[in-house]
């Protein structure tokens, strides 16, 4: 495409202006920039991803539309002074109202025919793709976490009852206090790892459901969690008040919540994090796709925090239980989490590098629920669907 547009003679203006019609019909989101990285053009691709119209950023500098990019201005300037192509597959960037958006991106130096030295840059987004990879590893996880638990409640929890049983066969027949602590002392341990193998399993049923306010949910867990380790975090809350409420079982959603939290504060006091901060943040989205299932608006509620960022030894096994970053963890908090928003239909996705994780937890509102247009990619007409899984 550079090639063509450089044997074209028709000055620059003229020449976007003759090839518009194709370059907006391309998903690849194409950029012209001038000698001074400032935006001359952009298709309906690149403004998608820009979330602005080339009228709105037309002679901006480029860079000036993020609050943070990880490809420096410099990488690109040079490429133009050596007439030389760059281009790189993970490049990350914050737009100004918190967007997170990673790209892999192509910039070309382009002479237009009056001389001028221009940078043509070509990006393609693979959030969606990230997504799409995390969402199937994490269900794997999950199948093979809760096959792996079973086997393990079976193996354990038959034994423990043998033994409780029998400590309290033998406590019926001691009449010395003194060895009747060591029958209960085996009681008591044997309850405590049935409890353990319990919370492992986490509950098949969901507990019933009843509409509720998300807001009013997440500031209980906030005051549990400064009541117990987070009364030295700065806490920063982002609600949008718009938000309806939500169909859920609200003790089990709230375990979900503190469980992100205490991670987090936890996180925040091993690493002594300065100026350590949890943000929660709540919002709609629409036309989500969860599990091969749409729905025209979600909630989604993300926990972040500004700590280390989680191990890249971790991320692939993250919620997979007994799998623990912190001395002393259980690893169960987040397969359990997992596990109850799955019985919401729902999801998480894990987004980490230092100083900066989010953890954000989408929950459809089931009512609203539509089938994907998965089979046929042809019609994209999507029924309406029950409501039930």
């Amino acid at each position: 495409m550079a090639a063509e547009l450089e044997r074209d003679s028709t000055p620059v203006s003229d020449c976007t202006t003759v090839v518009q019609p194709q370059l907006n019909q391309l998903l690849t989101a194409v950029i012209l920039l001038d000698e001074h990285l400032h935006i001359e053009y952009m298709n309906a691709a690149a403004e998608a991803i820009l979330d602005g119209s080339l009228r709105r950023f037309q002679q901006q500098p480029f860079f000036s539309l993020f609050h943070f990019s990880s490809l420096e201005p410099a990488v690109v300037q040079q490429a133009l002074q050596d007439e030389q192509s760059v281009s790189d597959s993970d490049v990350s960037l914050v737009l100004h109202d918190g967007q997170r958006i990673t790209i892999e991106f192509i910039a070309q130096p382009l002479r237009q025919p009056d001389g001028r030295l221009t940078i043509l840059l070509e990006l393609r987004q693979i959030d969606q793709i990230r997504r799409i990879n995390q969402e199937t590893r994490q269900q794997q996880q999950l199948q093979a976490a809760q096959s792996m638990v079973r086997g393990l409640a079976h193996e354990i929890k038959n034994p423990l009852g043998g033994l409780r049983g029998a400590a309290q066969l033998l406590a019926g027949e001691l009449d010395d206090p003194e060895l009747r602590e060591y029958t209960d002392l085996i009681i008591r341990q044997a309850d405590r790892l049935t409890t353990l193998v319990d919370r492992m399993l986490g509950s098949n049923q969901i507990q019933s459901r009843e509409p509720a306010n998300i807001h009013e949910l997440l500031e209980h867990v906030v005051q549990i969690a400064r009541l117990g380790v987070g009364q030295s975090i700065r806490w920063v809350k982002d609600y949008d008040p718009s938000l309806p409420d939500l169909t859920m079982a609200a003790e089990q959603l709230e375990q979900v919540f503190l469980n992100l939290v205490m991670n987090a504060c936890d996180a925040l006091q091993e690493s002594q994090t300065p100026a350590p901060t949890i943000s929660l943040r709540t919002r709609i989205v629409h036309q989500q796709t969860i599990h091969g299932t749409r729905y025209r608006q979600c909630a989604v509620v993300v926990v972040q925090d500004n700590g280390p960022g989680i191990s890249p030894a971790l991320r692939d096994t993250l919620f997979y239980p007994m799998v623990s970053g912190r001395a002393g963890g259980t690893g169960l908090g987040l397969s359990i989490a997992q596990n109850l928003v799955h019985q919401h239909a729902g999801k998480i996705e894990v987004s980490s590098e230092p100083g900066h994780t989010e953890f954000s937890v989408y929950l459809p509102y089931i009512e609203t629920r539509v089938e994907a247009p998965v089979a046929d990619k042809h019609n994209p007409t999507s029924q309406k669907g029950s409501g039930r899984e």
